[in-house]
């Protein structure tokens, strides 16, 4: 039987702090609501505890951020698409900022195994004035524990009304884009990192930011050769990484995380609890 989970997250700003309900159908709720920053920004760590995502389910994710709010949104595990008999699964996600709020989407990778048949939905509306990190990191089968992506479809959507929209299908039969040097390259990790605004950030703001992920990336002598930082758009500024594994790009950007916070909000890197066990 097919799973059908949503859950719905409201931040509020009081004014000396930000406060969080949520509201729950199905199996995707919230694990914890920390606060090691202060009160000021919300750590959420949510939890789909079937553990994984089948042919026929539809997860739903919809954040409401009011006012001058500050979340951080992660996950304790990856999120895996499992083989399907032919029904596509869904997972959607749709956050809405207002003015000043500023959002951190942070989740761990997603798995696509072979023989799923997946869809996966990012949407960000931000308001003028809002800002947010977010990144997304795709690895095709489990190629070191010999489960390759053999079958099977991958289909993405990352959209920022307005300033950014990205659609593709992955194809496991597709070889001339996931082989050839001109698309995937053998890799089967695609991630991607994003600092995006509701209005045009200064060309001072987007050459710091593209200043620190190149910095970053230089380090990474793995990664280095098929990575680079872009502005596609003058709200947007984009990393993308191709690499055989998702361990050495989690770590970049982590890094480029902490250098992008610095860079364009004067905060520290403050880990989420959970990035530290």
């Amino acid at each position: 039987m097919a799973w059908h989970a949503r859950l719905q997250l409201h931040y509020t700003h009081d004014g000396s702090g930000t406060g969080a309900l949520d509201r729950h159908e199905g199996p995707l709720r919230v694990l914890q609501r920390l606060y090691p920053e202060g009160p000021g920004i919300c750590h959420h760590v949510l939890v789909h505890p079937p553990g994984g995502i089948v042919g026929g389910d539809v997860l739903e994710l919809d954040a409401r951020l009011d006012r001058n709010c500050h979340a951080l949104i992660t996950t304790p595990g990856a999120t895996r698409f499992y083989r399907s008999a032919g029904d596509t699964s869904l997972q959607q996600v749709q956050c809405r900022l207002a003015e000043g709020a500023r959002l951190e989407w942070l989740p761990m990778e997603t798995i696509a195994y072979s023989a799923c048949q997946a869809h996966n939905r990012l949407r960000f509306d931000l308001a003028p004035g809002a800002e947010m990190i977010g990144w997304d990191l795709l690895a095709l089968g489990l190629p070191a524990a010999g489960l390759a992506f053999e079958r099977g479809q991958f289909a993405q959507e990352l959209e920022l009304p307005g300033a950014w929209l990205e659609r593709g299908r992955i194809d496991a039969t597709d070889s001339p884009l996931l082989d050839s040097p001109l698309g995937w390259a053998g890799r089967r990790v695609l991630a991607t990192m994003w600092f995006a605004a509701g209005a045009a950030l200064s060309s001072e703001r987007r050459d710091a930011l593209l200043d620190a992920a190149r910095g970053c990336v230089v380090q990474h002598a793995e990664l280095s050769a098929h990575a680079g930082a872009t502005a596609p758009q003058d709200r947007v500024v984009v990393l993308r990484v191709l690499a055989h594994r998702v361990e050495p790009a989690m770590q970049l950007f982590k890094q480029v995380w902490a250098a992008w916070r610095g860079a364009a909000w004067q905060l520290d890197a403050t880990p989420p609890r959970l990035w530290r066990t």
